[in-house]
């Protein structure tokens, strides 16, 4: 299992927020290709950049800081946040993000998704943000009426490297990961999920680990190993 620890941006800082809420927004580093550099000597392999502000805007906002991340580090990283075009995609990939993900457009623009599956194999990842049993857009600010199964279904064979299946109603509140949910998704369709939203101990990640079924591809890391909940190498371990 590949663990993503997370930076999301706002305002150019790296941020944790609650419930997707960008009120509730906590700065933890001001310096967010600092940050990067702190998950790489801690031993990560991956990285997991989103661009709150260009969520809510449906364009990229934080731009340098991401580029800032990507000139940093030398592990891949993926990337969400505002990306809703085809020339953005290309754009972020030629910049040397490894993922592009792409959320808003998998509700609205299923066929672009499609289209830059296969324009960029294994780079193209959809993001499955759920509140309440439905997938919300637009920064986790709009109500899609879809249920989660529904979007992920639309890309099943379409050669999306990964779904990222976010809990919105636990997302950074250290509530635990409801693996029943991310369990269900991943024995439903054939593409790799990555669980995000409530990891809240090591626990977590060894509950994802042992259940029956399809395994779960990787988890996303935010709150809990920003504020020491969750310490790196146990983590790692516990994943391996």
């Amino acid at each position: 299992m590949i663990l993503y620890p997370a930076i999301d941006l706002k305002d150019g800082q790296c941020v944790r927020v609650k419930h997707g809420d960008f009120a509730t927004a906590t700065v933890f580093n001001d310096d967010p290709a600092d940050q990067a550099r702190t998950w790489v000597a801690a031993g990560f392999e991956w990285l997991h950049v989103v661009d709150l502000n260009g969520s809510a805007e449906g364009r990229p906002v934080n731009g340098a800081a991401v580029e800032a991340i990507l000139n940093a580090v030398s592990i891949p990283v993926q990337l969400g946040g505002g990306v809703r075009s085809l020339e953005g995609i290309e754009a972020w990939i030629e910049a040397g993000v490894s993922r592009v993900i792409l959320g808003t457009a998998a509700v609205r623009d299923p066929e672009l998704v499609k289209k830059a599956a296969r324009e960029w194999p294994e780079q193209i990842a959809v993001s499955v943000d759920v509140r309440k049993g439905r997938v919300a857009v637009q920064g986790w600010l709009e109500d899609s009426g879809l249920d989660a199964l529904t979007v992920a279904r639309r890309f099943e064979d379409a050669g999306v490297c990964a779904l990222i299946v976010t809990d919105i109603d636990r997302d950074g509140a250290l509530a635990g990961f409801n693996v029943e949910v991310f369990g269900a998704m991943a024995d439903a369709v054939t593409i790799p999920v990555i669980a995000a939203g409530g990891l809240a101990s090591v626990a977590d990640i060894e509950a994802l680990r042992a259940r029956p079924g399809t395994p779960i591809a990787g988890a996303v890391l935010g709150r809990a190993l920003y504020v020491g909940a969750i310490r790196p190498a146990e983590a790692l371990t516990a994943a391996a």
